[in-house]
């Protein structure tokens, strides 16, 4: 069974980022970038199951920039055993991002494909979805547990109301959440295996799958600064203040 496992590269979860003077997105000149923490999440799950003997080949494919080949190395040095870079420099939307997946699951005929519920720099949570629409496969997203049994996948997603299981047939797309796994830490000697491990790289020319951009960013702007809270000196003063100033009761 061979799993095919979307990840993405994005400002590490750590940095504080900043907005460029002219409002035109953010800043990423010497900012410190990292494997997107659901799409570490789906490369562990991808892993576990390896280890159970459910799947015998895990491939992670990224689709930006020749520098994401760094991040292709951080998810084979995890365990991911090859790599498929689709290079481009277009900034691509998450339907672009589907259509090149699409594309690329037709070439390698995956059983199961895991990606984040969501990346962090954008929090579309849209590429899962219109990714099991083009193929026409079924889908579970948010999952906070995935077992697979008789060629089935068998997923517990969270939902507003708890937690939902469902059991979808394979071959099928699942989207990861935080609590599904906690990933593990790349060892050095798997950091310097992952650099012998077979990265390729295809374009989206060669997939056949136009990426032009659909939506243009009008403006980036920073959030409103908190403002300061305030002391009352009782019960009725704080009711009076949420009813009156805060208008919330």
């Amino acid at each position: 069974m061979k799993v095919l496992v979307a990840i993405k590269r994005v400002v590490d979860a750590n940095v504080k980022v900043r907005v460029k003077a002219d409002g035109s997105g953010v800043d990423l000149a010497n900012v410190k970038m990292s494997l997107n923490p659901f799409d570490e999440i789906a490369v562990e799950e991808a892993m576990r199951l390896k280890e159970q003997g459910v799947v015998s080949e895990v491939v992670a494919v990224s689709c930006g920039p020749a520098a994401c080949q760094e991040t292709l190395r951080t998810a084979m040095a995890i365990g991911a055993d090859r790599g498929v870079l689709i290079e481009t420099e277009t900034a691509l939307e998450p339907l672009a991002v589907a259509k090149l997946l699409k594309a690329l699951m037709d070439k390698e005929a995956p059983q199961l494909v895991l990606l984040g519920k969501q990346a962090i720099d954008d929090d579309c949570n849209q590429t899962g979805q219109m990714l099991a629409a083009l193929a026409g496969r079924p889908q579970a997203t948010f999952a906070s547990k995935l077992d697979i049994v008789d060629g089935k996948a068998r997923v517990t997603r969270e939902i507003d109301g708890g937690l939902e299981t469902v059991q979808i047939a394979l071959p099928a797309i699942v989207t990861t959440d935080l609590r599904l796994n906690e990933p593990r830490y790349a060892t050095l000697p798997n950091i310097m295996k992952a650099k012998k491990k077979p990265l390729d790289t295809t374009t989206p020319a060669q997939l056949g799958v136009d990426v032009t951009p659909r939506l243009a960013t009008l403006n980036t702007a920073e959030p409103a600064a908190r403002a300061a809270g305030i002391k009352v000196p009782d019960v009725a003063t704080l009711v009076a203040k949420l009813k009156n100033e805060a208008k919330v009761i």
